[in-house]
């Protein structure tokens, strides 16, 4: 198949490359800057002539949105940019789809939720209540990719990190290799995310549709939660990283949310519930551990 993928130069990105050497498709990735040595297409997902353009172009049969605005804080003060990104672009990629009977995979977010007080993990067809501009932005998008009714995978995501870009892992290893003492909060709970684990899946939904090869709609459309397996908060996150790390001189304490103001209030309890996905692609999922530790190891390989 012709695939595109876009923010192809952010985290999932980047391990979208790696998964594409892995297999005997045709990916076009892009994005709207320019890495010196990757080789990158420049498009601009908000605008639909540019959109339609490639597809035509490069015959694509599936398009992976990585591209987002994903900035927690700043969409606040920036809600425009932020829902044309978020919102917008996601219509204008399924309406290019729809054109050619192809197939989006859309990448969301754990922040669709948040609203509400719960101590479950969140399922698909869970009410979403996000709680500020991101979170609503991103589920507005989910909104009018099905509006489109276009084949969709929806994936909603959380606390993603990589060996690319900047993450969570990555300041925290840099933090509590420097720091002699480190204030983490720990009333937030979810489950990191490997990059590289999720773009195994999107591989997986990939090489299912080609499979399926679907004349009258794609049999497995819809939503999906994947992250690793296993729940934490940001203070258990931080000592594994640590620990792994073999960081032991930085003093490393739980905090609530209120000691660090922000202009959202982020999800409390946030993790995702995975059997839908689990079941309908036969995955088996890594825990959350054992993800970090692979990852981490990744990291040292390529300095």
């Amino acid at each position: 198949m012709n695939i595109l993928v876009t923010g192809a130069n952010g985290q999932l990105g980047n391990e979208m490359r790696i998964i594409s050497k892995k297999t005997s498709d045709n990916y076009t990735f892009t994005d709207v800057v320019e890495v010196e040595g990757v080789e990158t297409t420049i498009l601009d997902i908000t605008n639909a002539d540019a959109i339609r353009k490639i597809v035509k172009e490069k015959d694509i049969r599936c398009i992976v949105n990585c591209a987002a605005y994903t900035n927690v804080d700043k969409a606040e003060s920036d809600e425009t940019l932020c829902r044309k990104l978020n919102a917008d672009a996601p219509k204008l990629l399924a309406e290019a789809m729809k054109e050619v009977g192809g197939l989006l995979v859309q990448i969301s977010t754990d922040y669709v939720f948040g609203g509400d007080p719960y101590n479950t993990p969140c399922r698909e067809d869970q009410k979403g209540t996000p709680t500020g501009v991101y979170g609503k932005t991103k589920l507005e998008g989910e909104k009018n990719i099905e509006t489109v009714d276009c084949d969709y995978v929806i994936i909603r995501t959380a606390w993603l990190y990589s060996e690319f870009g900047r993450n969570f892992v990555k300041t925290m290893l840099n933090l509590t290799g420097t720091k002699p003492k480190l204030n983490v909060v720990f009333d937030q709970a979810g489950t990191p995310t490997y990059a590289y684990d999720l773009a195994v899946v999107i591989k997986t939904v990939l090489a299912d549709y080609e499979k399926e090869n679907p004349k009258d709609g794609y049999s497995k459309r819809g939503i999906y939660h994947f992250s690793n397996e296993g729940v934490c908060s940001w203070f258990d996150f931080t000592k594994k990283i640590a620990e792994l790390a073999g960081n032991t001189t930085c003093d490393i304490e739980p905090c609530h949310s209120d000691e660090f103001p922000s202009p959202v209030k982020r999800p409390a309890y946030s993790v995702l519930d995975k059997t839908k996905i689990k079941e309908t692609f036969g995955l088996k999922i890594p825990y959350w551990t054992n993800s970090l530790k692979v990852c981490m190891e990744n990291m040292n390989a390529l300095k």
